[in-house]
C-alpha cells in the first residue's frame, strides 16, 4: 500500500512539531532543522511539491530567552512567539540555502479558512511559490491567534492546509514512532500499528491524553488531524521526526510510523471548505423526516424539516445541521440569516409567503451547497 501511494508524486504536507525541532530546553536544534532540510530536498527531487507546517515559533522563543520553560499566561506565550518566529525561519533560511531553495513564510489564523476568499487566496499562494520553486513553509500566527494559542495545535493546521491544497499525503513528524496498540510507556507488550484502515472510537481510545511540556498537541490531536485529512481522500502517515533520515525512509516506502488509510476517492474543493475547514456560526437541528431527506434521497434542506435555530448567523454563512440528539450530520451555507430562519423553521411555501409576503429561497440551505458529516 505504501508503495502504491508513493508512486505518483504529488502534494504533500509535512508538519514537524515543537519537540522534533528543539531540545527539552527548547533551544532550537540546527543540526535536525539542516537534515529536515537535506530530506526535504531530496523529496523535491523525486517531483513531490512540499509544503512544510512548522511548529516551534513558541519554543523557540523560550529557548532565545532563556526561559527554561513554556510560560503558560497569552501575552508572555504571543512574545515568545513574537521572538522565536524570526529565529526560525533565520534558521530554515541558512539550512535551506545549500540547495539553492528560498523558504517562503505564512502565517495563519483560522480566520483565513473560514473566510472563502482569504482561503482561495492561501492556496493560490502556494500554487505561485511552486511555480518560484520556493518552500511554502506554514505556522499559526501565534502572536494575534488568542483561541489558536489557547486552544489549538499545528497538527490540526496541518490537515486543513492539506485539505487545501488537495494534498496527496500528509507526514506528522512527532516524537513517538506512531501509534501503538497501548501506552509502551506503560504496557511492555504495546505494538507499533503499521496500519490504521479507518479511525473508529476503538483507535481514538488508545490514544493517551499525553502533551509534551514545548508542543500544544498529544496524539489525541494527531488522530483527529489524520482523521479530518483522511475523510477527504488523503493518506496520513505518522512517525517519529527525531529518526535520522526519517522523511527519506517514508519516500522509499520503508514501513516506518503508522499510516492511515484514505477514506474515501476524493472530496470536491468545494465540499471540502464546507465540510471540513470553515467554521459553523450556527446550528439548525432538523426533524426524522429532514434527516432521511438530506442523507439518504440527497434533497436539500427545507425550512419545514427545522425545529430548532441556534447561533447568530447571516446570509450565506456556514451553519451545523444536527439531528434531534444533537448529532452533526451535515454543514451547509445557508439561505437566510438566523433572524430569518427562526421565523420560517417548520413553515411550508405557503406560510413563508404569508410571513415574508414572498419566498426568496425554497430551500433554508441548498444541495450544491451542503456537504454530510455522516
Amino acid at each position: 500500500m505504501r508503495t502504491q501511494l508513493l508512486l505518483e508524486p504529488g502534494i504533500v504536507v509535512v508538519k514537524v512539531g515543537t519537540n522534533v525541532l528543539a531540545n527539552a530546553e527548547g533551544v532550537l536544534d540546527r543540526a535536525r532543522i539542516a537534515s529536515l532540510a537535506d530530506q526535504i530536498h531530496s523529496i523535491r527531487t523525486r517531483g513531490w511539491q512540499v509544503v512544510l507546517v512548522s511548529s516551534g515559533a513558541i519554543g523557540a522563543g523560550v529557548g532565545k530567552l532563556n526561559l527554561g520553560k513554556r510560560p503558560t499566561d497569552l501575552p508572555h506565550l504571543q512574545a515568545c512567539a513574537a521572538i522565536g518566529q524570526t529565529a526560525l525561519m533565520q534558521i530554515y533560511q541558512e539550512c535551506f540555502a545549500p540547495h539553492g531553495i528560498l523558504p517562503a513564510q505564512i502565517l495563519l489564523t483560522a480566520g483565513d479558512f473560514d473566510n472563502r476568499a482569504r482561503y482561495l487566496n492561501v492556496r493560490n499562494t502556494i500554487l505561485t511559490l511552486f511555480e518560484y520553486q520556493s518552500l511554502p513553509i506554514i505556522n499559526e500566527n501565534d502572536t494575534v491567534a488568542v483561541a489558536e494559542i489557547k486552544f489549538g495545535d499545528n497538527d490540526h493546521l496541518a490537515a486543513m492546509v492539506a485539505n487545501l491544497m488537495q494534498a496527496k499525503l500528509l507526514v506528522l513528524l512527532t516524537n513517538v514512532d506512531g501509534l501503538y496498540s497501548a501506552d509502551p510507556g506503560i504496557d511492555p507488550t504495546a505494538k507499533l500499528l503499521a496500519t490504521v484502515p479507518n479511525i473508529d472510537r476503538s483507535v481514538t481510545e488508545l490514544a493517551g491524553a499525553t502533551k509534551s511540556h514545548l508542543g500544544t498537541g498529544g496524539m489525541r490531536s494527531k488522530l483527529k488531524a489524520a482523521r479530518l485529512a483522511t475523510s477527504a481522500g488523503g493518506a496520513v502517515i505518522m512517525a517519529n521526526g527525531g529518526r535520522d533520515g526519517i522523511l527519506e525512509s517514508v519516500f522509499d516506502g520503508t514501513i516506518v510510523g503508522t499510516l492511515f488509510l484514505p477514506q474515501s476517492g476524493g472530496v470536491p474543493a468545494w465540499k471540502r471548505w464546507i465540510g471540513l475547514t470553515a467554521r459553523p456560526k450556527g446550528t439548525l437541528t432538523i426533524d426524522t423526516g429532514a434527516k432521511t431527506a438530506l442523507i439518504q434521497s440527497g434533497k436539500s434542506l427545507l425550512p419545514v424539516g427545522v425545529r430548532g435555530v441556534a447561533g447568530e448567523f447571516g446570509k450565506g454563512d456556514l451553519v451545523s445541521i444536527c439531528d434531534a440528539a444533537g448529532v452533526e450530520i451535515a454543514r451547509g451555507l445557508s439561505n437566510y440569516s438566523s433572524v430569518e430562519a427562526v421565523r420560517l423553521a417548520g413553515l411550508n411555501t405557503e406560510q413563508i409567503v404569508e410571513q415574508l409576503g414572498k419566498v426568496p429561497y425554497s430551500e433554508l440551505v441548498h444541495r450544491d451547497n451542503l456537504a454530510l458529516m455522516t
